[in-house]
């Protein structure tokens, strides 16, 4: 076999995984249709499972240590995001905020915040977050809604409006109460 028909298969090959790839991945993690943005998009898309299995994984624990079903009180967290390692000396502006109740992670993304909200499922939620984000001048520009089981992360992304003076520390400690 030639050089140039091993080469011409391994191109098919490719085009063919890269395909099954943009199919297995959400719209949303994927910009243009150029294989680097497939391969970008599938990778954020499964960072962000593999955020979710681990908390899954440690309300299981959670729920398997606790003799009570309902969950003891703690005072809410809130933890910088830690610089990833392809931001180049670029700081990610971002904070955590976890509690028993709900887990959110908001970090700015240019001139959008990415908000992240992992939490039970309860009836009229979402609308108590819209809620806030309209309150201190945020407009929502996409949302994506993944559920399993009783679980449920809402991804946003946000604009900031102009006469928005909340931090991301702010507007996550926000989202959280909202869970109050």
């Amino acid at each position: 076999m030639s050089h140039i028909a091993v080469e011409r298969n391994r191109r098919k090959q490719m085009n063919e995984h890269l395909k099954v790839l943009r199919s297995l991945t959400p719209c949303f993690y994927i910009k243009k249709s150029d294989q680097a943005s497939i391969i970008g998009g599938a990778i954020e898309f499964i960072k962000e499972l593999h955020q979710i299995l681990q908390s899954l994984e440690s309300k299981k624990k959670r729920k398997s240590l606790s003799p009570s079903p309902v969950p003891s009180p703690r005072p809410i967290q809130l933890t910088p995001l830690p610089i990833s390692p392809g931001t180049k000396n670029l700081k990610e502006l971002g904070a955590c905020c976890n509690s028993p109740v709900a887990d959110v992670e908001a970090k700015i993304s240019g001139s959008n915040v990415v908000l992240k909200v992992l939490s039970r499922r309860n009836r009229g939620q979402i609308t108590k977050i819209v809620a806030v984000l309209e309150k201190f001048s945020f407009e929502v520009l996409h949302l994506n809604i993944s559920s399993m089981e009783d679980t449920v992360l809402y991804s946003f992304v946000i604009k900031i409006g102009l006469e928005c003076q909340l931090s991301v520390e702010e507007l996550a400690l926000e989202v959280q109460q909202s869970f109050t």
